[in-house]
């Protein structure tokens, strides 16, 4: 892809247009995300009207809903009109009120009956994501005149290769027909005579995003047809969609995996208030919770002033810990995301991760006792007399603390997703803090135990 030139924005809009009239509808997108809203819609107003209905049907582009409101209210009609169904039901939902009921009248009445339709699902299931743009023909139907069909309508529908044939009585889903089979067929014969003999897939609009994802995934599906309660195809979900679904998803949950709140706009648009409040929150939060890991390290204070050597190890055994739990955390995330494991397998995990964290644990508590042999044989470092006891200790304390934090880390997604919330929100700062907490006391209950009548 060659690559486009900043604008100078001194330049006529007009001419910036022309620059951009021939470029892939991506590339264009690309550079109007580094304009200003203003310019962006002036850039489209000089673009051809199929290729500026392109570009706003994009994605990627962002500040759409700044840019559509700044055309021209003669003229939005009809980008809107040629956009598809779905795109313009994201953009109406950034549009404020009451500029979105002003575009809303303006649309057509097929385009509006579909953006009132597909605004009344969920933002989370498959209803928002799905576009009405499909193409459907009677079970009665011969392959060439399928093809014919398909012929005329497919500048307006969002992909042909899937083509969904109803029964001619009822107008449920009977067959779904690869383009490729229709193509490969006698035009004489019946549509149903290429079709695959299994049942087609389908999905709920009620049905989550991630449900739709499993299945286009794991049969390689162009289009998932979406149905409602009689079998009456609603609309579809393209693989396109989901994947920019997908991202955007797990964009989200990398930003709260990383103790925040999920940014709704790229990094270098959010404003500077905005990002001290999505993030100040969970800092604050963890900072509160981390007051919990001094708390319990006053409770041994005595232990402490007693035998200062075992401070020394303190954020060995708090990372030590954090990081087992987080590794925990990321791998259940992921397999709870794809469906690998199920809430009912929770007792499984648990029995997985008990030797798991224990081996970890030992294989960790081995290198610190190697650690500060080492150290006290070669002079670095002086642990004092009863040096082995302290070995002891701490390679002791890293079995039970690793144990602890892989067994935590993979219970917390399992509990959250019970309770009804996002296991990213399991994040790995949350995670790491409550091991901290525990960590500390399993450390210094080792320690009372092999220490007691010689340093303690």
């Amino acid at each position: 892809m060659n690559e486009i030139a900043p604008f100078d924005t001194r330049v006529d809009p007009s001419v910036l247009a022309a620059r951009l009239s021939d470029e892939r509808a991506p590339d264009i997108v690309e550079a109007l995300n580094e304009e200003a809203p203003e310019v962006a819609a002036a850039i489209l107003l000089g673009l051809p009207m199929e290729r500026a209905v392109e570009v706003l049907d994009q994605p990627e582009l962002d500040c759409a809903a700044d840019i559509i409101e700044m055309l021209p209210r003669d003229r939005v009609a009809g980008y809107l009109s040629g956009m598809s169904a779905d795109r313009v039901t994201d953009v109406f939902r950034e549009i404020e009120e009451p500029g979105r009921s002003d575009l809303r009248a303006r649309l057509d009445a097929e385009t509006r009956g579909a953006v009132d339709r597909l605004s009344a699902y969920g933002e989370e299931t498959v209803g928002s994501l799905m576009t009405t743009e499909f193409v459907t023909v009677p079970g009665t139907w011969t392959v060439g005149q399928t093809l014919e069909h398909i012929r005329h309508v497919e500048k307006t529908r969002e992909t042909i290769y899937a083509i969904f044939v109803l029964d001619p009585r009822t107008r449920a889903l009977t067959k779904a027909v690869p383009l490729r089979r229709l193509i490969s067929g006698d035009p004489s014969d019946n549509v149903l005579s290429v079709a695959p003999g299994r049942r087609p897939l389908a999905v709920s609009p009620t049905a989550s995003r991630e449900e739709a994802a499993r299945l286009i995934s794991k049969y390689d599906l162009l289009a998932l047809p979406v149905v409602d309660a009689v079998g009456h195809v609603i609309g579809i979900v393209t693989v396109d969609d989901m994947i920019d679904a997908m991202i955007e998803k797990q964009t989200q949950d990398v930003q709260r995996f990383g103790g925040m709140e999920a940014l709704p706009e790229p990094y270098m648009d959010i404003g500077f208030f905005t990002m001290i409040r999505k993030r100040a929150g969970w800092l604050c939060a963890l900072f509160l919770s981390e007051m919990l890991t001094a708390s319990a390290m006053q409770g041994f204070e005595g232990e402490l002033e007693k035998a200062i050597v075992l401070t020394l190890f303190i954020p060995l055994i708090m990372s030590s810990g954090g990081n087992s739990g987080s590794q925990a955390t990321s791998l259940l995330i992921r397999a709870l995301a794809l469906h690998q494991i199920r809430l009912r397998d929770w007792w499984r995990v648990a029995l997985r991760e008990l030797p798991t964290g224990i081996v970890l644990g030992g294989i960790l508590g081995v290198i610190a006792v190697v650690r500060i042999v080492a150290w006290q044989k070669f002079g670095l470092y002086d642990y004092g007399e009863h040096w082995p006891l302290v070995a002891a200790t701490v390679g002791a304390a890293l079995v039970g603390i690793v144990t602890f934090g892989s067994l935590a880390g993979s219970m917390l997604p399992f509990l959250l997703q019970r309770i009804g919330f996002d296991p990213a929100t399991a994040s790995a700062p949350f995670v790491a803090t409550l091991v901290d907490v525990t960590g500390l006391v399993i450390y210094f209950s080792v320690a009372l135990l092999i220490l007691r009548g010689t340093l303690l």
